[in-house]
């Protein structure tokens, strides 16, 4: 091409320049367009893909979410159970105070699904996610310190700690084989709502039982360390069911009724 351009020029056949440059031209601007036309492809294909890969993460999350209300819901249920029978308000029978009790020490070890997030951020691609609604719940979801917070608080717990403390171990291993979580398998709503709070029987000895119940009854740390308990899960699940109702739960479970 260019000896053809030098040897038009030496003959001044301007009018072959011109082609022969339009021709230079017009065929960069193809290949630059056709260039672009294909990183433009591969972006949106990779946007694609990223996007349905955070909606079905968000989508566990929305099951996460409901698994927190659900789980600490019905431990503030036993520790508001265990509470009235130590002070006399609402006595319950042996067994089903030490079980009450025992269930208010309970935590839910709750397990993110944030790889995708986690990816995006890091390699400053977040601008993938071109849906703005969606990228904006997935920065709530992962960024608001208050889903680790709940089980940081109950591990924490002063009443976790003095209720563990006090009974033996053997009869605490009882209460955990036979009256502890349930598994419940990621996107079982159904089974959220008896995953702690479910008849039981511990297969303890009246008399190890009443026994236990006597401890927890004369030890003044368990009811106030409770009752601290009680008002903190409460401000908890205040936060997940009403302040973070509007801008976190209700899109998550919008997001989790969509059709993958």
């Amino acid at each position: 091409m260019l000896r053809h351009v030098i040897s038009h020029l030496r003959r001044q056949d301007w009018a072959a320049v011109v082609i022969e440059l339009v021709v230079v031209v017009v065929g960069v601007f193809i290949g630059v367009q056709a260039s672009n036309w294909n990183e433009n492809r591969e972006t949106n294909q990779k946007a694609a893909v990223f996007t349905e890969r955070l909606k079905s993460d968000l989508r566990e999350e929305a099951w996460g979410y409901q698994m927190q209300v659900g789980y600490y819901s019905q431990v503030l249920v036993n520790a508001k159970r265990a509470a009235d029978a130590l002070t006399g308000k609402a006595p319950l029978p042996d067994e089903a105070l030490l079980i009450a009790a025992y269930r208010a020490t309970q935590l839910n070890n709750y397990t993110r699904r944030r790889a995708t997030y986690d990816e995006l951020t890091a390699t400053g691609e977040i601008g993938l996610i071109r849906d703005a609604a969606l990228r904006d719940l997935a920065m709530r979801v992962y960024t608001d310190p208050i889903f680790d917070q709940m089980v940081q608080e109950a591990k924490q717990s002063d009443y976790r700690k003095a209720f563990r403390m006090v009974l033996p171990y053997d009869v605490q291993q009882a209460l955990s084989n036979k009256c502890g979580d349930q598994v419940v398998p990621v996107g079982d709503y159904h089974g959220i709502e008896h995953v702690l709070d479910y008849p039981c029987s511990t297969g303890l000895s009246p008399a190890t039982i009443a026994a236990d119940d006597a401890v927890l009854k004369k030890d003044p740390r368990l009811l106030a360390s409770l009752q601290l308990q009680i008002v903190n899960t409460e401000t908890d699940l205040g936060y997940l069911t009403m302040y973070y109702k509007h801008d976190i739960w209700d899109p998550l479970r919008r997001l989790a009724q969509e059709k993958p």
